[in-house]
């Protein structure tokens, strides 16, 4: 059996661009994935459920592959 990689399953999150003006929802989303700072990335499950919350801020965060 191989070895899985340490990041399958893993999508890195980057947040580009600030909240400041936006809706006070997108901006509790950008919270609930613990990033705090511009331009700061983390590493979070990839399913469905993580994708859908980034698809619901695209002008904010992006995905890095």
């Amino acid at each position: 059996m191989a070895k899985k990689s340490e990041t399958a399953g893993q999508i890195t999150i980057q947040y580009y661009r600030s909240s400041i003006g936006y809706a006070k929802k997108q901006k509790e989303i950008v919270k609930s994935l613990g990033i705090t700072k511009l331009n700061q990335t983390v590493t979070r499950p990839d399913t469905p459920s993580m994708r859908g919350i980034v698809a619901k801020v695209p002008h904010l965060l992006r995905i890095v592959e």
